[in-house]
């Protein structure tokens, strides 16, 4: 109270000079000039601590003052402007004042981004990103996409790779909005994806290379929901991304970041079968070979029926791989091309290798069981007993197949129940020279290796 009396003081004394008498809001200035400047300064103080205290009503005619009088005097005009509106809004019961009311909010976010909106830490694009979070919680259903797309549409075009991170969420919030209104919207809604996910890509790289954790973990996490929204959008069918992309590669043909964050984009939606990205692939290899524009061009040998040049390709990739857990896969794809060719001991000796590099993948425990089963038969090809005992041992890879990876555990156990029936029977163990219950046995062959007789 002593200083609302000492600036009505400063306030009166001023009021002499009334003629000099300005408000900021006119002369552009923080605070206005003569009685008007007092009167500011007044009415921030008095605000203040009232909005500090949660009592937005009292807040609210001494706030109002400053915010139509002097808009530039202080972020706090905007800082607490939000929370007291925002307290208007929840407390209106009439549909129609509400409404108005939400016009207020986000005039005083507009009205924070003239006169604040150059800040270094909490500019436009943080201001706007607010903005849109707030529009989404009150208008709910009724929140108009096309208006929200145009604010954090513009606000990228802005500031391009530094919009602040939820501006970058909420923009392709509202594109997916449109895109559901909207079929005809898709190709506008793939554009948009690729542009903020490369903001994200950026922005990931930079928080990495300050070591910034908790920057790190929040693009994390943002940038998986916007990958996972476009997966499940609908918009990402391989045929509607060839017949979009088809030409636009052979227009980009030597753009490599161009080529690189379309073959990217293709495989993260699994559209790696389609010529887009075999195009795409092989352009890129040309200007500067990659792990993953090899991996392109071993998937088009692989549908061209060329296993060799697949397996040269693919061998290539994992050279330059540098993901121990791409690389794994890799590697089990050069298995199932050897699998499929009959070689059988190249097949395994990739699969080992796989599983260097992953050693908690259960795929390659499953193919070399199921090799082993189906050569059963050419190990053993004039003794049927022991034939069947080579069962043993592709139960043993599916039984480690599903001890090391759980999310194999139900094709190990089909592959387990099958082949376990046809074990040789006891009479049969009994009457053979070779075999003994518990017994440990050397599979001959390819296979050579141990296993126990059941």
């Amino acid at each position: 109270m002593k200083i609302r009396v000492l600036l009505l003081a400063i306030g009166c004394s001023i009021g002499a000079f009334g003629v000099y008498a300005q408000k900021g809001v006119d002369t552009g200035t923080q605070f206005g000039s003569g009685a008007d400047s007092a009167r500011c300064v007044e009415n921030i103080s008095l605000f203040i601590p009232y909005a500090k205290a949660g009592n937005f009503k009292d807040a609210y005619e001494f706030w109002k003052i400053t915010y139509d009088e002097c808009p530039a005097a202080t972020k706090d005009i905007y800082l607490y402007g939000v929370r007291i509106v925002g307290w208007q809004i929840e407390n209106e019961k009439d549909p129609a004042k509400k409404a108005a009311l939400i016009d207020k909010l986000m005039a005083v976010y507009d009205q924070r981004v003239k006169y604040f909106g150059d800040d270094s830490r909490y500019g436009k694009d943080w201001i706007v990103s607010r903005k849109a979070q707030d529009y989404i919680q009150y208008m709910g259903d009724k929140a108009d996409v096309k208006v929200l797309y145009g604010w954090l549409g513009e606000v990228i075009t802005e500031f391009k790779e530094k919009t602040e991170a939820l501006a970058v969420s909420y923009c392709m919030y509202s594109s997916h909005q449109q895109l559901l209104k909207d079929p005809n919207f898709k190709e506008q809604y793939i554009q948009d994806y690729l542009k903020c996910s490369a903001i994200f890509d950026t922005q990931l790289a930079a928080a990495k290379a300050a070591g910034n954790e908790k920057e790190i973990g929040n693009l994390t996490t943002m940038k998986a929901g916007l990958d996972n929204g476009f997966a499940n959008s609908g918009a990402a069918d391989c045929e509607t991304l060839q017949n979009m992309f088809a030409a636009k590669i052979e227009a980009n043909k030597t753009d490599l970041n161009y080529l690189k964050e379309t073959i990217s984009l293709l495989r993260r939606v699994r559209c790696q079968e389609i010529d887009a990205y075999f195009a795409a692939s092989g352009y890129a290899h040309k200007i500067e070979p990659t792990a993953e524009s090899a991996m392109g061009l071993g998937k088009q040998a692989v549908k061209n029926k060329d296993f060799d040049t697949a397996v040269k390709f693919f061998e290539e990739s994992a050279r330059m791989e540098t993901d121990p857990n791409v690389k794994s896969d890799i590697y089990y794809m050069i298995a199932l091309i050897s699998f499929d060719q009959n070689s059988y001991s190249k097949a395994r000796q990739y699969c080992m290798k796989a599983l260097d590099m992953k050693p908690n993948n259960g795929a390659p425990y499953l193919l070399i069981g199921k090799m082993y089963a189906a050569t059963a038969k050419s190990v053993y090809p004039n003794d049927g007993v022991l034939a069947r005992a080579v069962y043993y041992a592709a139960v043993d890879k599916f039984e480690k197949a599903r001890q090391v990876d759980p999310s194999c555990a139900d094709e190990a156990n089909s592959l387990i129940g099958s082949y376990r029936a046809h074990f040789p029977s006891t009479e049969e163990i009994f009457m053979h020279p070779d075999l003994e219950k518990g017994q440990t046995i050397t599979i001959g062959g390819w296979i050579g290796e141990q296993t126990r007789v059941r």
